[in-house]
């Protein structure tokens, strides 16, 4: 997968096949959408194109609001990996500023879209709005597309057991501790990606080593305090483990991890794939709650994963 920081850059693209958005958690819509790219580009003899923003658009236009403490599913990192996966070819990660959103929707078509990519199809996704103000649709694609060149087609919303799927919903599932729901939602396991660190806080001796896995992007959304059932791949083993979030006096999360038949456990650049919430909050230095850690690691020993 290539990735390129502006349109001049991506000019060499054959055939381009293209989506826009933040697709933030690559979720089962995302999925549904880039399955779309992979059969055009093959059809056209072309390529899939993903055009992505950073920051998030929603941090520029609403600092104050809806912008002011949005977390996100993923780091960059692991958008970019879970993109690859996916099978799609090409990202173009466009700098969000408020001079960019200020680009009309048949400017942003007829300036960039077609002007420097010469896009051959662009799939958009239900009820999907783009441009200044949101102002351009589906229904305006359609339209536009004889005047610029282009193919045009719109994904169906995705429902999972009868609800529709949004990154919104999988960050307050994820944020509530419903796991399990994030899971089924993203078709994949809600992952951290980050390097364990010594914890230099006291561990009572009767609890397992901990380590400190800090997240490599402020915004990244970690679940609700308590204990989780997770996998840790180091990149050439996958074990189990147990993952302790705790909120402490300063409101910031932080996430322990204790990985189940090692004991160097520091200065490892993991991936925790997380399967279940096992236990409510907890506080590891109070002796009080021991027995509560060590009574959820054993059960998540017991799991099948």
């Amino acid at each position: 997968m290539k990735i390129f920081r502006s349109f001049e850059e991506a000019a060499g693209i054959r055939n381009p096949v293209v989506t826009t958005g933040s697709f933030d958690g690559v979720h089962i819509g995302h999925k549904t959408i880039l399955r779309r790219l992979r059969m055009l580009e093959e059809k056209h003899d072309g390529e899939s194109v993903l055009i992505t923003f950073d920051p998030h658009p929603r941090k520029v236009l609403y600092p104050e609001t809806a912008g002011k403490d949005l977390k996100l599913i993923n780091s960059q990192e692991e958008k970019f990996e879970l993109l690859e996966k996916a099978g799609l070819g090409n990202i173009i990660l466009i700098r969000f500023t408020l001079e960019f959103s200020r680009i009309t929707s048949e400017e942003f078509v007829r300036n960039l879209l077609c002007g420097k990519l010469n896009a051959k199809v662009i799939v958009v996704g239900f009820n999907h709005h783009f441009g200044f103000n949101k102002e351009g649709d589906y229904k305006q694609l359609w339209n536009w597309r004889e005047k610029y060149g282009f193919e045009v087609e719109e994904i169906p919303e995705q429902e999972v057991q009868h609800e529709t799927v949004s990154s919104t919903k999988i960050r307050q599932a994820i944020s509530e501790g419903y796991i399990q729901r994030a899971n089924a939602y993203l078709d994949h396991y809600y992952i951290v990606k980050g390097i364990t660190l010594k914890y230099p806080e006291a561990v009572p001796d009767s609890l397992p080593l901990l380590v400190k896995v800090p997240v490599t992007e402020e915004c990244k959304i970690l679940p609700s305090p308590g204990i989780y059932a997770v996998s840790v791949d180091s990149g050439y083993d996958t074990l189990k483990g147990m993952a302790i979030i705790e909120r402490h006096s300063d409101d910031k999360p932080v996430l322990l991890l204790n990985v189940f038949g090692e004991e160097n456990q520091d200065n490892r650049k993991v991936t925790l794939s997380f399967h279940k919430k096992i236990h409510g909050a907890v506080d590891h230095t109070d002796r009080n709650h021991t027995s509560r850690i060590n009574s959820a690691k054993a059960e998540i020993m017991e799991l099948i994963y």
